[in-house]
């Protein structure tokens, strides 16, 4: 099948893509890309799935760079990543107002439709009737519960289309999320088939935030207050000196619960089992 990205863009960004693995075998896979260069991964992406595949992106600096990355390989152009890549962004309906000011901000910057998906509207009132709309205070069960259906439904539901979906996860992201592979497959799929990448997996937060700065990026302003990991309004505060990068969500948690449950168990290098979840369902 022809390439659909630009020839000329992958080579100003990195080395010819490497080619696709066969039968897609996901610990074949993982090791194979374990080395390799993010611009690499994603350029295999766009070519291997061109059209059933997704970026799902809270619009944090690493969804950014990702973004960044993929409409420079298809050139760069307003439309470019047309038929390629669809954008996906969940509102949880408790979103920060910056976070919606910086959704028009992308979509002007790079010439994309960022495709915002809702939770069940009945499904939410259900939950605040029973217990509240701050209910994820009350315990942890209690908040991934609210994640659960916030956040982990509808992005099932979204992803449904999709045959892979590129994410943001970084390993230095917190300790639940250093086996963090760059390529396996989606522990929330159930129908085992569906591929989840990870292409900036060892990339530091510096290195991403040297590549926001070089290439004047667009990013959340509440970075700017202090903020390391944003998600949700009611959850999300500024990191401390010397916090991790995760450290200001759900911070009355304790660290190994701080998960939503989007980033389930993968298969990792070496057909190892690895998650953000540390490998709990």
């Amino acid at each position: 099948m022809e390439s659909t990205t630009s020839a000329a863009a992958a080579a100003d960004l990195a080395d010819p893509p490497l080619p696709a693995a066969g039968d897609d075998d996901p610990a074949a896979l993982a090791e194979r890309f374990e080395p390799a260069a993010a611009e690499e991964l994603v350029a295999w992406a766009l070519d291997r799935y061109a059209g059933r595949l997704a970026l799902v992106t809270s619009l944090q600096a690493e969804g950014v760079v990702l973004l960044d990355l993929a409409h420079r390989l298809a050139g760069g152009r307003p439309g470019g990543l047309d038929g390629l890549l669809r954008v996906v962004s969940l509102d949880t309906g408790r979103l920060h107002p910056e976070t919606y000011d910086l959704v028009d901000r992308v979509r002007e910057r790079f010439g994309v439709e960022v495709e915002l998906v809702f939770p069940e509207a009945a499904a939410v009132e259900a939950l605040v009737r029973r217990a509240g709309p701050n209910l994820f205070y009350a315990s942890p069960e209690a908040r991934r519960e609210c994640c659960r259906v916030r956040k982990v439904e509808p992005l099932a539901r979204a992803l449904a289309p999709f045959d892979a979906w590129l994410t943001g996860l970084r390993r230095g992201q917190s300790a639940a999320r250093r086996a963090t592979p760059k390529i396996g497959l989606d522990g929330n799929d159930r129908t085992g088939r569906r591929f989840k990448l990870a292409p900036l997996a060892d990339w530091s937060e510096e290195r991403v935030w040297r590549h926001v700065r070089e290439r004047g990026l667009p990013y959340h302003p509440l970075y700017d207050q202090g903020y390391r990991s944003i998600g949700c309004a009611p959850c999300s505060r500024p990191s401390r000196p010397a916090e991790p990068a995760r450290a200001g969500r759900w911070w009355w948690e304790s660290d190994e619960a701080r998960e939503c449950g989007l980033h389930l168990v993968t298969i990792g290098v070496g057909g190892t089992r690895a998650g953000a979840n540390g490998g709990r369902p």
